[in-house]
Order: structure tokens, then sequence, then C-alpha cells
């Protein structure tokens, strides 16, 4: 039996998910998956100046599975930049940081500007 997955703790949602030339057209194949927790690990190491090991702290999940999170999205990031594709951020195996009393740290976009993290309720409204 599979071991079950851990939910990688994500502050927020990215502002816009779809990013691109904007010449170029949407279809299955010219655009590049990332999922939201690749998309965490990438803001909080390349954006916040984490290392790997606070990354790992900050998502609840440990360094070498940050590691591989971290190396795949940089890859698709590679991918869309290089042959000009579509980069749509969505999905994965995430939740979102409940609030600035549980678990938000440092690395919270919303930390800094004292608002608490939305829960996923929230974020559906």
């Amino acid at each position: 039996m599979a071991r079950p997955r851990k939910w990688r703790k994500v502050c927020s949602l990215p502002k816009s998910n779809r990013f691109g030339p904007l010449d170029s057209p949407f279809d299955a194949e010219n655009h590049v998956h990332m999922t939201v927790d690749e998309y965490e690990a990438i803001r909080l190491i390349d954006l916040e100046g984490f290392t790997q090991e606070d990354c790992s702290e900050q998502m609840h999940v440990a360094r070498t599975t940050v590691q591989s999170i971290y190396a795949e999205a940089r890859k698709k990031l590679a991918e869309s930049l290089v042959y000009g594709k579509v980069l749509l951020i969505e999905g994965g195996e995430y939740q979102l940081c409940e609030g600035l009393g549980i678990g938000c740290g440092r690395g919270c976009h919303r930390h800094r500007s004292g608002r608490g993290c939305v829960d996923q309720e929230e974020r559906d409204e």
C-alpha cells in the first residue's frame, strides 16, 4: 500500500495563474502545467530568499521533497521561456495556511501586509 501524500502548506494562490507570450494560442500542446506547490517553492526560494531547508519548514514537508518540487518547477519555467509556451498554475497537493497565528511564517505574503491568510472556503467565495 502506497504512503498517502502529505499536504504541502501554501501561503496564498498566485494573483494570476496564466503567463506566457501574448500572441500564443492556448491549447494542450502549447502550455506547461505547474502546480500551486511548485509555484510556492519558486516564490519562497527565488523571491523570498529562503534556503531549501527554510522552505521545507514553511511548507511542512521534508527538505528532499522541496528539492524535487523546486527542480520540477524550474524545469517547467525553463520550458515555458525557451519554447514560448503558456505557463498555467493550478492544482497539486496543497493546503492554504490558516492565518497569522496558526503557522504563517515570515514568507507569507499576507503576513507582511497584516492580513491573515485565507482558507479554502474564503478563496472559493
